[in-house]
């Protein structure tokens, strides 16, 4: 994988500015999650040293390559009330059949996706002006393995350099990562791409 100077010249994305609308959470985590762990013990013992080994405040070289890599990923976002919006997020095709990357990373702390036209609704968009806080989370079901990115999110129109990476796109979202961590494999089910035999 090219380092970050290469990757802003390569894609022409460039990374939001700091804006800081909100801080990472706390090593520890917020009082929700302690008192769920308190209230239902598990065998890990998550102090302050584990989390931060665990939690990273931007991505590793094999997180970022593994990112690219997916065909979608899944984005988790909410209004100013908290009320919640899941959404899918997969590659676009041109109309000569090339398949565009799914996002890219620009580098360890900044990545950005694309926004096409849809249903209009603009669920998570308008979440994001509302609330810039986003979740993200890759799953890659052939080899059962998948990472969770937290941080903020910016919405920009697509200019020259974003629909160079994809023509046909009106915006681009703009995150910066505050938490990056991998997840164990357990009960993520085996699947793998069908192919043209399989109908």
């Amino acid at each position: 994988m090219s380092d970050s100077s290469e990757r802003k010249r390569n894609d022409g994305a460039n990374a939001p500015s700091d804006r800081g609308p909100g801080l990472p959470d706390s090593a520890l985590g917020h009082e929700g999650e302690l008192e769920m762990r308190r209230r239902f013990p598990s065998s890990y013992n998550w102090d302050a040293h584990r989390l931060e080994a665990m939690m990273r405040p931007r991505l590793s070289a094999g997180m970022a390559r593994f990112a690219e890599e997916q065909p979608f990923f899944f984005i988790a976002t909410s209004d100013s009330a908290g009320h919640c919006d899941s959404s899918f997020r997969g590659q676009e095709q041109t109309e000569d059949g090339t398949v565009l990357p799914a996002l890219r990373v620009i580098d360890e702390k900044h990545l950005v996706f694309p926004d096409f036209s849809g249903n209009g609704l603009y669920n998570s968009l308008g979440n994001i002006l509302e609330n810039p806080h986003i979740g993200m989370l890759f799953i890659d079901f052939a080899r059962q393995r998948r990472i969770r990115v937290n941080g903020t999110a910016e919405v920009r129109p697509a200019d020259d350099e974003i629909r160079r990476i994809w023509p046909g796109a009106q915006a681009a979202v703009f995150v910066t990562i505050e938490q990056a961590y991998g997840n164990c494999s357990a009960r993520i089910p085996h699947l793998v791409p069908a192919t043209d035999e399989d109908g």
